[in-house]
């Protein structure tokens, strides 16, 4: 009975999502586990997933930019995730330093989603972020509005 147990205890465990098991930093804990989880599965309908995705969007011409810009600039708009509508606000992260957004930035893209390992993506760099902060302001709206153009390019992903 108990080699039951725990052979039923050992089949529990190594069914656990891979994303689960994913390692967070205190930086993302803090600045993005709440909305988008702590596993950053995101909460489907309300906040897009990360794990997965991140990598793909930076691995995407334009997407390593806009990475940096809905992090400096906020974004705002109607975007599909996952084949799902999504409505909402991400908010500027703009009062961050430039190398706590690139770390945040190689976070999210180096971690695995839906059972798949991340893409290799170079890491951010704060020279890159201070890059993207340079250029003219651009508003939440905009920053939704440049996703949009390039989710209508091939190869971006929703």
């Amino acid at each position: 009975m108990a080699l039951a147990r725990f052979a039923v205890a050992l089949m529990i465990a190594g069914t656990a999502p891979a994303a689960m098991a994913a390692p967070t930093t205190p930086l993302f804990t803090s600045r993005c586990g709440m909305c988008h989880q702590p596993d950053a599965a995101g909460l489907p309908g309300q906040f897009p997933r990360l794990a997965g995705r991140a990598a793909a969007i930076a691995a995407a011409p334009g997407g390593r930019r806009y990475l940096a810009l809905v992090l400096l600039r906020g974004m705002f708009g109607k975007i599909d995730v996952d084949g799902r509508p999504l409505t909402g606000m991400m908010p500027s992260m703009g009062t961050m330093k430039d190398q706590e957004i690139a770390d945040l930035l190689t976070h999210v893209t180096q971690l695995p989603g839906a059972g798949k390992p991340a893409k290799k993506i170079a890491p951010f760099t704060a020279a890159e972020i201070a890059k993207v902060r340079a250029e003219p302001t651009m508003t939440a709206q905009a920053v939704g509005a440049e996703r949009a153009k390039l989710a209508a390019a091939a190869g971006f992903p929703n």
